[in-house]
Formats: structure tokens, C-alpha cells, sequence
């Protein structure tokens, strides 16, 4: 399958929207400089900080149950949508939002 999802991706009040490639980290994208940078806060990569925390507005059906980081960093938000996405290796289209994250993160380094 070539297509290509589209990520929509909402942050302070602003939507940004692109393509990434079939099975790409949105994580791994803003790392290397492609969308959604520099839009998207992230930190360690791994599931340990929850900093990349984002709530999944559209398209979660497609994503794979959350693992035990997740449920870990998550806990009761996991019931309210929310996804660490440095876990998702997106394959279909897909709508973030960090504008309710950044509120909840505090401190970051």
C-alpha cells in the first residue's frame, strides 16, 4: 500500500497538516526535522515522560491497543483518548491534539 496518512495536528490554538510516510513515528518525524516539527513537544522518545502526550481526536480506531508504557504514563487519560506518540507508528490518517497537554505537562526541560 503506497498512501501516505495525513496528520492533523492541533497545538495553541493553531492546525497543521501533513503527510508522513506509511508507518512513521510522529515522534521520530519532529526529530529529523519533518512534520510535525516544530509543532510537537517531545522529549525522551521512549515512553518514560509522557511528554509527547497527545489526545486522539480522529482515527484511533486504527490504532493498536495501548501498551504498558502507556498504561503506565497514562492511566485514567487512556479512557479519555490520550496516546503517548512516541508509541504510534501511524498507518492510516489520523487527528493529534497537545493544546490540553502542554497545560497539564508543567515543567519541561
Amino acid at each position: 500500500m503506497n498512501c501516505m496518512p495525513t496528520l492533523i495536528f492541533h497545538k495553541n490554538g493553531k492546525t497543521y497538516t501533513g503527510e508522513v510516510k506509511q508507518g512513521a513515528n510522529p515522534v521520530v518525524c519532529a526529530g529529523i526535522k519533518q512534520f510535525p516539527f516544530p509543532h510537537l513537544a517531545y522529549q525522551c522518545g521512549m515512553g518514560k515522560c509522557a511528554t509527547c502526550a497527545c489526545q486522539v481526536l480522529a482515527g484511533g480506531e486504527h490504532l493498536p491497543p495501548p501498551n504498558w508504557k502507556e498504561k503506565k504514563q497514562l492511566a485514567e487519560r487512556l479512557d479519555q483518548g490520550w496516546r503517548l506518540t512516541c508509541q504510534l507508528w501511524l498507518e492510516h490518517d489520523i487527528e493529534l491534539s497537545q493544546d490540553i497537554a502542554d497545560a497539564d505537562q508543567g515543567a519541561r526541560a
